[in-house]
């Protein structure tokens, strides 16, 4: 995957994550220094694979535009989707270290990215410890998120789970930009849910009509529409998060 020249590439003075209500913009001092340290952008298509699972990777990434699904493969083939990624986050922190890949991630959706060297990390550390500090935040509401998603799993119903999803992902949306009210234009395919809560195929559909026809959540191929937030987070058991903004590199 070619990435994208210097000439090319949205300056970060002008990153259009600085507009989204949801995330943290750098100082003028870190928009200077990031501008250095990135190595250029990378444009991707919808099913492109992003990391790959079992490699290494020289680079690591934060999502600009678009969103992506994190995912395991076991040996026969069979998909776990752990987590969804919007604009803002940081994705291949597990390649900073210099480690085989345990999961893969594929854009959902046409996805724009901005690179960064793996080698240089310990530099941006040393020399600005406060972005040092916004990585471990990043690193560990990743895994606040997947602590949720494992909830759901483990101790919610059907119906709870795709409710569980269509809050997390409506609300993510807005945060991030993607959405203005209570839906979001997402091609999440009913696989892909099923792969991401553990049902099998026939659950989910069936479910989705339940949620449907009560009212609660209209979930197609194109868009999750949510009437009542707060009625579907209640249904959920799925609290509203505290209103912090979230750091990006």
């Amino acid at each position: 995957m070619p990435i994208a020249d210097r000439e090319n590439r949205i300056p970060c003075a002008l990153c259009p994550l600085a507009g989204c209500r949801g995330l943290r913009p750098l100082n003028s001092i870190q928009v200077e220094y990031m501008e250095r340290f990135k190595k250029g952008e990378l444009s991707v298509d919808r099913g492109t694979q992003v990391l790959v699972q079992g490699q290494r990777s020289a680079h690591v990434f934060t999502l600009l535009e678009g969103v992506l699904i994190r995912f395991k493969l076991l040996e026969d083939g069979r998909r776990q989707i752990v987590n969804f990624m919007f604009p803002g986050d940081l994705i291949g922190l597990q390649a900073a270290m210099g480690e085989p890949l345990a999961h893969g991630v594929e854009a959902l959706t046409g996805a724009r990215l901005c690179v960064f060297a793996r080698d240089r990390f310990a530099e941006l550390i040393k020399n600005h410890p406060e972005l040092g500090y916004d990585v471990i935040w990043l690193a560990a509401k990743e895994e606040e998120a997947l602590e949720e998603h494992l909830v759901a799993l483990g101790q919610r119903t059907a119906r709870e789970r795709i409710a569980y999803l269509a809050v997390f992902l409506v609300q993510r949306a807005i945060e991030t930009g993607l959405s203005e009210g209570h839906s979001v234009a997402l091609s999440v395919t009913q696989t892909q849910i099923a792969d991401m809560l553990g049902l099998s195929l026939v659950h989910t559909n069936r479910t989705m009509q339940a949620l449907r026809q009560a009212n609660l959540i209209s979930w197609n191929f194109n868009e999750i529409q949510i009437g009542d937030m707060d009625a579907a987070r209640e249904f959920a058991r799925f609290d509203q998060p505290e209103a912090t903004r979230r750091p990006y590199l």
